[in-house]
Order: structure tokens, then sequence, then C-alpha cells
């Protein structure tokens, strides 16, 4: 009797040990994921040039092919022509503001339209993107030839609320509109605060590009 109640006490610490193994190895390596993204978007400058403070989690993000954005690791425009799938926590009840934009149009050196954004929506309610309210359509990475890479900042921004948005909904068969846009003018307009979660990727020019350029002419 004595040696089973031992067995069965044994048993049942391996059980909690495990768990309290896999719990710690989750947290750190959660940890060191957040601790890279950040060292990323110091390294890239996101601050300052895109926003002021960093987010405080990652945003994941896949694309087809499982495509993972991952800290400013480059991907071609090819890999990135179509929308991503993202997550990010999110809390019941919320709504949130996704949004892609390219600081370094037309290039890096001369960031004449900072920031053309790609990529806008809307009262997301959690992170349902598909059931926000989509202001500007998808438009993969499209850096001109020559110019070198390019830096590509995915954020997201809890709402105070829903809201209702003025801007102007752009399709993805035109460029006009895009240029010029500031994720710092729009945040205070809605009073988004600081984003919630980001991450970011690099792209520069491949032989897609002249056709995203092509679709962009509507």
């Amino acid at each position: 009797m004595a040696a089973l109640i031992l067995f069965k006490t044994f048993f049942i610490l391996n059980v909690i040990l495990s768990v309290a193994d896999r719990n710690i190895f989750t947290f750190a390596r959660k940890s060191h994921k957040l601790a890279k993204f950040r060292l990323a978007m110091e390294m890239h400058a996101i601050v300052p040039d895109v926003i002021d403070s960093l987010p405080q989690t990652v945003l994941e993000a896949v694309y087809a092919n499982n495509v993972v954005v991952d800290a400013g690791k480059e991907l071609t425009p090819t890999k990135v022509k179509d929308k991503p799938t993202v997550k990010w926590p999110a809390e019941e009840g919320s709504f949130y503001v996704l949004m892609m934009v390219d600081p370094d149009a037309p290039s890096r050196q001369n960031p004449k339209f900072r920031e053309w954004h790609h990529w806008l929506v809307v009262n997301i309610p959690g992170n349902d993107v598909a059931k926000g309210e989509t202001l500007s359509e998808y438009i993969g990475s499209g850096p001109p030839k020559n110019t070198g890479l390019h830096r590509y900042v995915l954020l997201v921004f809890k709402q105070p609320g829903k809201l209702r948005f003025d801007e102007k909904k752009l399709t993805n068969r035109s460029g006009n509109g895009r240029g010029k846009f500031s994720t710092r003018n729009f945040a205070t307009k809605y009073k988004l605060g600081d984003p919630i979660a980001g991450n970011l990727f690099q792209a520069q020019w491949d032989s897609y590009v002249p056709t995203l350029y092509k679709q962009l002419e509507g």
C-alpha cells in the first residue's frame, strides 16, 4: 500500500514538473521572440521614422506557403503579393486598427512619399480581420528597381470603441491616395494611442513588381 501511494505521488510530481517545464519553455520562447522583434524595430529605426514607441507584443503574420514575417527578415514581393493571415492578443468586445506602411517610398535615401500605406482595416472585432471595415485594400510590396531594401511595417492599434472613419476607401487597382500617409497623425486623429502589436519585413524589387504596377494602373 505504501509503495502504491509513493508511486502515485511520484507520478503526480512528474506531471507537475513536466507542465512547469513546458510553461517555462513557452514563456522563454515568447520572451525571446519579443526581444528579437523589439531589437529589429530599433535597429531598423521604426522609432522614430514611423512611431514613437515600440509595441509590447508581436503581431503574427503568415503569407501563403507558410511564409512568416519575422522581425525584419527579407521577403520578396512575389511572396507577399497576397494579404497575410494575421493574429494578435485581442480583448473580447474590443475593436482594432490594422495597417501596413512603407516609410521608404520611393527609397530610404529619398523618402519623399513617406509613408506609402499598403493596407488599412479598421473596426476589427477582436482579431477577426475579415469582419473589419477595409479602408484601403491590401497591396503587396512594390519597391522601384534599384532603390534597395524597403521596410514594411505592420501595426495594430486598439480603438477606444467602435468608430466612424472618414477616410476615402481605396481599392487595390490604383495607387492614388496611398502616399504621404502618417501613422502618427492617423493615431492622433482617432485617439488610438501607441500600437499594441507589430512586426516588419524588408523587400526589394523582383520580377513580380512590374505586374503589380500594371494592376495599379486600374
